[in-house]
């Protein structure tokens, strides 16, 4: 379950809870309240989510009494695999263990307000844009380009790399969904390879952290609205400084 408008400030939230209500509706409240969630039913289902890359939580809530894996020897197995914070959850009393392991405690019910206030202190700034770290295309490289062939053959490299950088946009969505972190990586690096060729800052700069950190899918999907960023931007170059019959803008 994920949240459609999630705020990149709040951290992502994973759920870990073997009944059903409580997980939907802790899951609704956290929704709706702009934070990305993702759950899991069990302890197992849980480890293989963070082992398969299908989330990177920067919080984990987990109930402390569930079928199976559960209690401090989940918490170990959770500890060996991510650095979130932990709140055990529980409609009892947990563990002295318990309690020594995780990094805080709600009690069942706990309202709205009582959530949001434990998690809004794990909020974080957001890593600037990398569509606005660099120029949208690298002077130095654009006059080369002019050096050696035609204002109309520069333009149409330009043109080419925009229709090619929205049907990669398309490609990644489709991989995202996929989970397919192998063919997200693979788009990123040739998003560096073309753009970088070419002098396109901002899209190479995006390609690079789409190959680099191609695993973690949430952040992956989060830089989507960069690349519409680097392309509508390389499309204003276009028609500002590289329409038909401008000459070089100096």
């Amino acid at each position: 379950m994920l949240g459609t408008a999630a705020d990149r400030m709040l951290p992502t939230v994973l759920l870990i809870d073997d009944d059903l209500v409580s997980r939907e509706v802790i899951a609704t409240v956290l929704t709706m309240s702009g934070y990305t969630v993702h759950t899991a039913e069990s302890g197992i289902d849980s480890l293989t989510m963070l082992d398969n890359g299908t989330c990177a939580p920067e919080v984990i809530l987990m109930d402390t009494q569930m079928p199976g894996l559960s209690g401090s020897a989940l918490i170990k197995e959770i500890r060996a695999r991510s650095k979130a914070f932990l709140y055990a959850i529980s409609g009892s009393n947990a563990s002295a263990e318990v309690l020594e392991e995780a990094d805080g405690f709600l009690m069942k019910p706990f309202g709205p307000d009582a959530l949001q206030d434990s998690l809004r202190r794990h909020a974080t700034v957001p890593e600037p844009s990398p569509a606005m770290d660099a120029q949208v295309v690298n002077p130095t490289t654009l006059a080369q380009l002019r050096s050696i062939m035609s204002e109309k053959g520069v333009r149409e490299i330009f043109a080419a790399i925009v229709s090619d950088l929205e049907k990669r946009h398309a490609l990644l969505v489709a991989a995202i969904e996929q989970q397919d972190s192998a063919e997200v990586r693979r788009i990123g690096h040739a998003i560096k390879g073309g753009c970088g060729m070419a002098g396109a800052l901002q899209a190479k700069r995006i390609g690079e952290l789409l190959e680099n950190r191609g695993d973690d899918l949430e952040y992956s999907a989060s830089l989507l609205q960069d690349l519409q960023s680097a392309t509508l931007n390389l499309k204003r170059m276009l028609d500002a400084e590289l329409s038909p019959g401008i000459g070089p803008v100096v």
